[in-house]
């Protein structure tokens, strides 16, 4: 049988089309996981980074807001981008999370009730989706509705997977393992009780954790209420938590922004103002700071970043313009 040179040369693209096809199906589609692996290891993040805002409060105009305009995500139309850039947002949590009915909406600043929170067990959900996921909740709000309350405020952010610390006598600090770096957060609150007593057990709690930790974190609720300047209180108590080992400390509920302090090249911002909140009457409780921190994970180093914030009139908090 005579074969001429059409038919090898069909012959051959079938053998080489058959041959590739193999290849492709068998080794191509094997191989991306053992490539994606590599290039992982290559763009392995040399950082993680923090976003801490300071009180978040649902209550009042914040719930009215929200319901008037779809829910809670409304809230945080404007921000969302900026929250989810990071690996973890902190924030103060200034009340408690219940089903009770709301007791401050609709009353009079000033008024007894008005300054009695509770907030809405849909937050929990809103929270985690946008990123916000630690709070803390040593404050004078969080007992606003008892130790009921406060109990279930834990059982909400336990189910929606929402860390916590600060919580009243009990679960003053945690320990958070972000990326392989092990950030502790201290929780320091000044109207617990007695300020001496509860200065000495934060103190106790610093040198404690930061066995365990790469970086110690003290979150602070402090200070007079719309001060612009911080009480000697607050740096005295700042100090002394440096010197027994925080690396950041963190305050909040002057619900105005107040400066910031290094003191043994360790920063302390006294204050970051509001971030979630009802408040209007003049420009210093409409703005609220960001602290950006990037900490490298080899050499622990901490890069600062700092982002303003502005309350708008709708319920909104917006990147400040």
């Amino acid at each position: 049988m005579k074969i001429n040179k059409k038919t090898i040369i069909f012959g051959f693209l079938i053998v080489a089309v058959t041959t590739a096809t193999i290849y492709y199906f068998f080794w191509q589609r094997l191989s991306p996981p053992v490539a994606n692996q590599k290039l992982a290891v290559v763009q392995e993040k040399k950082h993680i980074q923090l976003l801490f805002v300071g009180d978040i409060m649902f209550d009042r105009g914040i719930r009215y807001y929200a319901k008037q305009n779809g829910g809670n995500d409304f809230i945080f139309d404007k921000i969302s981008p900026t929250l989810a850039e990071n690996d973890l947002v902190v924030a103060n949590l200034e009340g408690p999370i219940t089903n009770n009915k709301s007791i401050s909406s609709g009353t009079a600043p000033g008024s007894v009730n008005n300054y009695f929170f509770t907030f809405d067990p849909s937050i929990t959900k809103t929270l985690f989706e946008k990123n916000i996921k630690l709070l803390n909740l040593g404050n004078n709000h969080i007992l606003n509705f008892g130790r009921e309350g406060l109990l279930s405020t834990k059982i909400y952010l336990d189910e929606s997977g929402v860390n916590y610390f600060g919580a009243p006598n009990g679960g003053r600090s945690i320990i958070k393992n972000i990326n392989g770096l092990k950030i502790a957060f201290v929780s320091y609150n000044e109207f617990s009780g007695n300020i001496e007593n509860e200065q000495i057990a934060t103190i106790d709690e610093i040198k404690k954790i930061e066995l365990n930790a790469d970086i110690v974190v003290v979150f602070s609720h402090w200070g007079n209420e719309y001060e612009l300047v911080p009480a000697d209180s607050q740096k005295d108590s700042a100090r002394q938590f440096i010197d027994a080992g925080a690396d950041l400390i963190i305050g909040s509920h002057s619900h105005v922004i107040q400066p910031m302090e290094i003191y043994n090249g360790k920063r302390i911002y006294y204050s970051l103002g509001n971030f979630v909140f009802d408040q209007y009457f003049n420009e210093d409780v409409r703005q609220g700071l960001g602290v950006i921190v990037k900490i490298n994970k080899q050499t622990k180093q901490l890069d600062f970043l700092e982002k303003h914030f502005y309350l708008g009139p709708n319920g909104q908090t917006i990147i400040s313009p």
